[in-house]
């Protein structure tokens, strides 16, 4: 009898003959400018970690002591009994710090995209969503039952243009949503909400942006997009986020409106049925954001470290794509070139991952650097040389 199993094998081998697979390597220690990779030594050049939180000292003994007052666990949904005043507290931090009424913190990122996109829109409703969204953005919308609407990437002229049919449908659309990231992963640019966001008001849409790769970035002291184009919160309906970048830890969560939060915790499943964050991870997400409000040197290192970055490699004649941010990729194209410079790097001590399809389109396969604030120029330096002796040797530049 033939196995019902067999496809798992034959579509990954099919993905290794493509050269698309992923090889996993393993980080023993910290996430740290120098740490140590499947046992070598190199320079860490593709973490989200982009303020080196993740390591710093009084974000592990928020940890530490919150493990010796509340215990290693939360012991259940924040509905039934693991709502702790940890937890609470966060919540009214974020808020704050973002500058909304209230804010609600889910278990990851992606758990706040697939647990509210859902709610907010469904059957008789329209998304419209950038063509270059983020996986946990689509995702989100396939599992709601509204239909979909998609405009050509950060152009606003054609998301005027969906709008503009989208008040033609017959019946009416109940609602309309219209959801970005703020910084697009993969490319490093900034999304326009500060047309956005208008272009929404005229048609009496909602605005919902992802800006998990905003915050810590962009704004005043990393408050993120809303912050950095200087739009009243009221235009922004929903600025989701997460903890498990700039700020270092793990976690998801939406700020807006106090209707928000209320909607968001009684109607997302995501939420309701998924354990609530230990203590420890909740203290450490608690002194990032106390880090941010406190020590802003680590924003304005992390913008010098990009510039230096972006401007040696582009004298090396590298292409960076269209980024605007400390996500920045070194464009190649073929995939297996990609994966091919990605292991010259590790040889010559930097770690920077091969980004491919289905990632990126086919043909667009990249290097996918990310800045990290914690970098000495030395360490920068370094990266520069390996990028240039690896770029040589493969012909990218």
């Amino acid at each position: 009898m033939r196995d019902p199993s067999s496809f798992l094998k034959s579509e990954y081998d099919d993905l290794v003959r493509r050269e698309l697979d992923w090889k996993l390597r393993v980080l023993g220690g910290p996430s740290s400018p120098w740490c140590t990779v499947d046992g070598k030594k190199v320079l860490m050049f593709c973490s989200n970690n982009y303020l080196g939180l993740s390591n710093h000292p009084r974000l592990k003994q928020a940890a530490i002591e919150a493990v010796q007052t509340h215990g290693a666990g939360s012991g259940s949904v924040r509905p039934i009994a693991g709502n702790m005043d940890l937890h609470v507290e966060l919540e009214a931090r974020l808020a704050k710090f973002k500058g909304a009424e209230a804010s609600l913190v889910y278990q990851t990122g992606f758990a706040a995209n697939a647990g509210l996109i859902p709610q907010l829109a469904g059957e008789g409703d329209l998304i419209i969503s950038d063509e270059l969204n983020h996986g946990s953005i689509i995702d989100g919308v396939r599992l709601s039952h509204a239909e979909r609407g998609v405009y050509k990437h950060s152009d606003t002229d054609d998301l005027a243009r969906v709008l503009a049919e989208a008040e033609k449908a017959s019946p009416a659309y109940r609602r309309i949503l219209i959801i970005t990231d703020g910084v697009f992963s993969m490319d490093g640019d900034i999304a326009p909400l500060d047309r956005v966001a208008p272009l929404a008001g005229e048609h009496g849409a909602m605005v919902y942006v992802d800006d998990a790769h905003g915050e810590g970035v962009l704004g005043e002291g990393g408050r993120g997009i809303v912050s950095h184009f200087k739009l009243p919160r009221e235009r922004v309906h929903v600025e989701m986020g997460t903890f498990s970048k700039a700020f270092g830890v793990v976690g998801g969560h939406v700020s807006g409106s106090s209707d928000l939060r209320s909607f968001a915790y009684n109607k997302s499943r995501t939420w309701l049925l998924s354990g609530s964050h230990p203590p420890a991870v909740v203290a450490a997400c608690l002194a990032a954001v106390d880090v941010l409000e406190s020590e802003p040197q680590h924003v304005r290192r992390l913008w010098e470290n990009t510039r230096r970055f972006k401007k040696a490699m582009g004298d090396l004649g590298f292409d960076l794509g269209r980024s605007e941010t400390p996500i920045t990729p070194v464009m190649v194209g073929e995939s297996g070139k990609a994966k091919k410079l990605s292991s010259r790097l590790f040889e010559l001590g930097v770690f920077a991952l091969p980004i491919v399809f289905p990632m990126v389109a086919q043909g667009k396969a990249r290097i996918r650097t990310i800045m990290n604030a914690a970098l000495a120029d030395e360490d920068i330096d370094f990266a520069i040389n390996a990028f240039e002796k690896a770029g040589k040797e493969l012909e990218i530049i």
